[in-house]
């Protein structure tokens, strides 16, 4: 009787001693990346700034919210030079790096939109072109996770599994979304129509922000779509070509059904607008 638990224990102390080997060995072989660094904590800075900008738009502090939208514009710069000039890349920085960019297009498309100062038909190419690749990027990940594919290893961007490489296009047109939302914001300041620094008061400058809005519609949808066919915009990493090739065509197939949906749903925004695609902004 006394001895059944000692011969457990001891069974258990032999098995733990073959097994921990192997579990060293195993987690030893999965490549992790050193992310604490001055590049992506700008990058995450910049993140941060996005619904404050929103939040000091909203309150109609526009001045303020074209400076914090102006930081960072600039950090978005300086955070990818860096990390080059240091050689700080990282996995996890291609990764958050557009997503600090997408988290500030967004909050401020939304922001934009709901206070009348973008077109809705524009709002939805830019919102929903965003989402497809969002989509996209949760289905890439969990596809090219290495075993075991857990909640807390998908959500550790340590783990590298699959990179992401802008298209030409796409580069264009963020910085083009960048520069309409940046106009937009300032458009109060420097007309003075809502206690800016009326540099050019009296002046109307909605008709050309109109033409200004169709570029960026036309080059969003451009954008949005080239992810859907170009086949060296996602690099899946692994060594099964196959499989990454499978799992590749599988990403770009639910990018262009979702956002080719979104197109046809914003022609349409844009076909039936009363106003002729023309917003007068709410400030």
């Amino acid at each position: 009787m006394l001895t059944r638990p000692r011969s457990l224990e001891t069974a258990r102390e032999r098995t733990e001693a073959v097994t921990e080997p192997i579990r060293s060995s195993v987690t030893s072989l999965t490549p992790r990346e050193n992310i604490y660094n001055l590049p992506n904590l700008l990058t995450v800075s910049r993140l941060i700034a996005a619904p404050v900008t929103a939040y000091l738009l909203v309150h109609d502090q526009y001045t303020w919210a074209l400076a914090l939208f102006a930081y960072a514009g600039i950090t978005d710069l300086v955070d990818g030079w860096l990390a080059r000039r240091w050689k700080q890349q990282t996995v996890a920085g291609s990764v958050i790096d557009p997503g600090a960019d997408k988290a500030l297009m967004i909050i401020l498309t939304v922001t934009l939109a709901v206070k009348c100062a973008i077109p809705m038909y524009l709002a939805t190419l830019i919102l929903g072109r965003d989402a497809s690749l969002a989509l996209a990027a949760i289905y890439y990940r969990y596809a090219s996770l290495p075993a075991p594919k857990t909640f807390m290893r998908y959500w550790d961007f340590t783990l590298p599994s699959a990179e992401v490489h802008p298209t030409t296009v796409s580069k264009y047109n963020t910085f083009l979304q960048l520069m309409l939302i940046g106009s937009t914001l300032a458009l109060p300041v420097v007309t003075g129509s809502s206690h800016g620094l009326g540099i050019l008061q009296g002046a109307d400058l909605h008709q050309a922000m109109t033409y200004f809005q169709w570029l960026v519609a036309g080059t969003t949808a451009w954008s949005g779509l080239s992810y859907a066919f170009l086949k060296d915009a996602v690099t899946i990493l692994g060594s099964d070509e196959e499989l990454k090739a499978k799992q590749g065509a599988r990403g770009r197939a639910i990018i262009g059904v979702t956002f080719g949906s979104l197109v046809a749903a914003a022609v349409w925004y844009a076909v039936n607008d009363d106003e002729d695609g023309t917003t007068e902004p709410a400030f």
